[in-house]
């Protein structure tokens, strides 16, 4: 059963150049999102090591997101399929841990997609609600 009281905690990896300047639209366009999102800015989603979300996850996020440019627009080439490498991974090694690959989620959002960016962030929310609290934080 769903706590109706629950705010998930969202931790968003988002690159310099794509997904970071479409959150940045997003807000300019006064588009409305849930504030479940704490955003962490890196300048190209490939440099985003799976410790970090792991971190993330440890430190209390019910949910990480990963967003960079889109396929073939990566301001570094090739940083785009590094990331989406490492999380196709990294879902099956949180699996391990117990805790829902769903919980970690890749996105590509281009700079001029603020409306695709809050889409984004409603839809992960509503799906983080539907999971509940991260079972990392009943221990802790």
């Amino acid at each position: 059963m769903t706590d109706p009281e629950f705010t998930p905690k969202i931790v968003g990896f988002l690159c310099n150049w794509c997904s970071y300047a479409g959150a940045d639209l997003a807000g300019v366009s006064r588009i409305q999102y849930p504030p479940t999102i704490r955003i962490v800015r890196v300048m190209c989603s490939g440099r985003i090591h799976p410790v970090f979300i792991l971190e993330a996850f440890k430190n209390g996020a019910d949910g990480v997101l990963v967003a960079g440019c889109h396929d073939g627009d990566c301001h570094y080439l090739s940083g785009n399929y590094k990331a989406q490498n490492r999380v196709s991974l990294l879902k099956k090694v949180l699996e391990q841990f117990g805790l829902e690959p769903e919980r970690l989620r890749l996105e590509w959002v281009s700079a001029s997609e603020g409306d695709r960016f809050a889409t984004v962030i409603k839809d992960m929310t509503e799906e983080i609600k539907k999971l509940g609290p991260s079972p990392l934080k009943a221990g802790g």
